[in-house]
């Protein structure tokens, strides 16, 4: 999603997380929160659709019958330390989900987040909020992807407990998810969009 920043959603310029949370009920729209301030969230881009698309279906298929579950936009993910609520393109759960006071609408534990990148929300992805994204405990790895050109940017924790970057470019290679065990073929995710020949 694109969000539009620093423009405030609301007339006020503070708020709670409880006002937040009774707006986004609310709400027709889907907004951001960071440390009191409400950020609108605007529509995509066909390309990005369709990326986020391949990457639901085929992480749905490659871990049916296993204890993790793809989930898309329209799971909302919340960081207890920094406040950050937000909406990630794709997010990957493993186990049982856990949610804010049980409230099964806010959900504290992903595995893996996935980030569709666009030209408003590029530096904003890659550097602030893969900050934020670093301070929920169970995020194991973190995908950025970008949906027009062949461009991935996989990072993930190592061995030694230190966040590593592993780029792919070739339309012939495989994103690889080792904390779930499962490669993505780049034509599987890039599939049906004018990145893959044929296409």
């Amino acid at each position: 999603m694109i969000i539009n920043e620093p423009a405030v959603a609301y007339g006020k310029s503070k708020y709670s997380i409880q006002e937040y949370l009774e707006l986004e009920n609310a709400a027709t729209e889907k907004h951001e929160y960071y440390q009191g301030e409400i950020f609108a969230m605007s529509g995509n881009k066909l390309q990005h659709n369709v990326v986020c698309k391949n990457l639901l279906i085929s992480l749905s298929i490659k871990l049916d019958g296993k204890p993790c579950e793809p989930y898309g936009s329209d799971t909302r993910v919340h960081s207890e330390k920094n406040t950050l609520f937000t909406y990630p393109d794709i997010s990957v759960f493993c186990g049982e989900m856990q949610s804010l006071n049980n409230d099964e609408f806010n959900f504290l534990n992903p595995t893996i987040i996935f980030e569709v990148l666009s030209d408003s929300t590029r530096d904003y992805n890659r550097n602030a909020k893969f900050k934020l994204y670093r301070d929920i405990p169970t995020l194991k790895e973190y995908v950025l992807i970008e949906p027009e050109t062949i461009g991935i940017e996989a990072f993930r924790i190592n061995d030694s407990g230190f966040w590593e970057l592993r780029e792919y470019d070739d339309i012939e290679g495989s994103l690889e998810l080792r904390t779930i065990g499962v490669a993505l073929p780049l034509k599987d995710i890039y599939k049906n969009t004018r990145l893959v020949s044929g296409q």
